[in-house]
């Protein structure tokens, strides 16, 4: 009996896939895992990493991290750190150890296997924007709180969009749902409304071991097979500076254990919560970073692990976050240097000061994006749908990202680089001469429909012809793209039997209380 059901629940993921539709409502570029084959911008010589390298090595050394977990004390006291109440001290020679465990490439297969996606190497893969308490939306009369309607609009727009690769934390924070019970219902709406990876936050034992085993039910695994690979992944922040706390520390280490996928991201924000210099400030975060994955790689050697930068600056008038600034280029970039000194993928963000959809936020946006590009980065969050250094959602801005996106991943097109004969086409140039055009002829005609990018939002009419249409400006036309998208949304297909068990645990979990909470 048990036997029969496991493959029931196998062959229903199946089915999942076959019959995944990519809906109609624009048309888009398909499903595909980015290659980034660029050379990486290093703005670091051999002599900078190395001094970037030592700070840090100091940092862990010298001064230390305090590591408000004791199981974490306990582990680093049996590695042979130097522990002093909660400061823990450890040597280079222990975390250059560890780090040899740590793969450098691993791979996350969430329930439908067609969208697994390689972590490493030179793959750059892009996720929706994560827990921002509030919304905003043309139609929404100013900016609002965070309603799982509004999350599970979010969940589709990630699901719909082929270039949006994972889905990480809660798209909007759904604040009408209780804080006990929160990561059950969107969790349950993530693994029905998608089937792409998903994300846990490390915020307690409960929420990360309901999330573990709903990720578990929805793909049909055993145990054994669940913990043969990861199938989804945390990721964590140190509390800068110098600090890791309680609960994320336990879901990190939780995690580990099953061997599911690690990120780790020191917030430090250069003039608040670190040194005022770009490298003091990458330094520091790499040594947030670099303990954490060293007491994943002591808990289990291999741990699928990876570092992320938020490393950015403050407005020094005010205090507020700013992002996509040239010091944050240049803060991805050195980060992007050091991880692959270390061995290690690379986590970065998409991310704006920008309060709306404007110009603002589509600059500081790209300048997040490109950095990515240029330092190398195989993960990038908040790729889609971020505002007000994330205090804010946006569906409009969701919708404007997936098409700097899309054009992200032409620019990877090796097509645009070819150089066979057909694509130098001197016989084509011949044809045409000094004194002709290449509208008409067959070099032409053989490639127009695939030859340049084609834009589902922007408009690339003249003035004339575009205010004829009646003059629609970009956040008027994504807020219509993204209400035809909810539309045609159609979520990819679960076995019944999988939709009910997970149902059934989420309402078990909710009668047993959930996970506790201060209120």
């Amino acid at each position: 009996m048990a036997e029969r059901s496991q493959k029931r629940r196998r062959s229903g993921g199946r089915s999942g896939n076959a019959e995944r539709r990519g809906g109609s409502a624009i048309a888009q570029m398909p499903w595909q895992i980015p290659i980034n084959n660029d050379r990486p911008i290093e703005p670091l010589n051999e002599d900078g990493v190395q001094a970037i390298h030592e700070g840090a090595m100091q940092i862990l050394e010298e001064i230390g991290m305090e590591i408000l977990n004791d199981e974490a004390l306990e582990i680093f006291r049996e590695a042979g750190a130097t522990i002093n109440g909660q400061n823990v001290r450890i040597g280079r020679e222990f975390i250059m150890e560890m780090l040899e465990r740590a793969p450098s490439e691993w791979t996350m297969t969430p329930r439908n296997p067609e969208r697994a996606i390689p972590v490493g190497g030179k793959a750059m893969l892009f996720g929706n924007v994560s827990s921002p308490p509030s919304y905003w939306s043309r139609d929404s009369n100013g900016k609002q709180t965070g309603t799982r309607e509004m999350c599970k609009n979010f969940i589709k727009l990630s699901q719909y969009f082929n270039c949006i690769h994972f889905i990480g934390g809660y798209p909007v924070e759904p604040q009408d749902i209780h804080a006990s019970i929160r990561h059950l219902d969107v969790l349950y709406d993530k693994l029905t409304l998608s089937d792409k990876v998903v994300h846990t936050y490390s915020l307690g034992k409960e929420r990360v071991e309901d999330v573990m085993e709903m990720v578990r039910i929805a793909g049909g695994h055993t145990h054994e097979e669940f913990e043969a690979g990861p199938k989804m992944y945390t990721n964590i922040n140190s509390t800068s500076p110098l600090k890791h706390d309680e609960p994320m520390l336990d879901g990190w280490m939780r995690l580990a254990r099953r061997n599911q996928g690690l990120v780790v991201t020191p917030f430090t924000l250069a003039g608040a919560m670190a040194p005022v210099t770009m490298a003091g400030a990458v330094a520091q975060s790499l040594a947030e970073g670099l303990i954490a994955v060293a007491l994943a790689q002591w808990i289990r050697p291999g741990a699928a692990c990876a570092i992320g930068t938020f490393t950015s600056n403050v407005d020094m008038k005010s205090g507020a976050p700013a992002f996509g600034t040239p010091e944050y280029i240049r803060a991805t970039q050195m980060t992007g240097q050091l991880s692959r000194f270390y061995g290690l993928p690379m986590r970065s963000s998409g991310v704006c000061a920008a309060n709306v959809p404007d110009s603002q936020a589509t600059w500081e946006t790209m300048n997040s994006l490109w950095a990515s590009v240029q330092s190398g980065t195989n993960l990038v969050y908040h790729a889609a749908g971020w505002l007000e250094g994330g205090l804010i959602a946006s569906p409009e801005k969701f919708v404007m990202d997936c098409e700097i996106l899309q054009q992200i991943q032409r620019y990877f097109d090796p097509a645009l680089t070819a150089t066979t004969p057909d694509d130098i086409a001197v016989e084509a140039i011949r044809s045409v001469g000094n004194d002709g055009h290449f509208f008409g002829i067959q070099h032409t005609q053989d490639r127009y429909t695939t030859a340049f990018y084609q834009p589902f939002l922007s408009d690339w009419r003249n003035y004339e012809a575009w205010d004829a249409a009646g003059g629609v400006w970009t956040t008027e036309r994504a807020h219509n793209v993204y209400k035809a998208i909810l539309e045609d949304f159609t979520p990819p297909v679960m076995d019944e039997a999988i939709r009910e068990e997970l149902a059934a645990f989420v309402e078990r979990r909710k009668l047993e209380g959930g996970a506790p909470t201060d209120f």
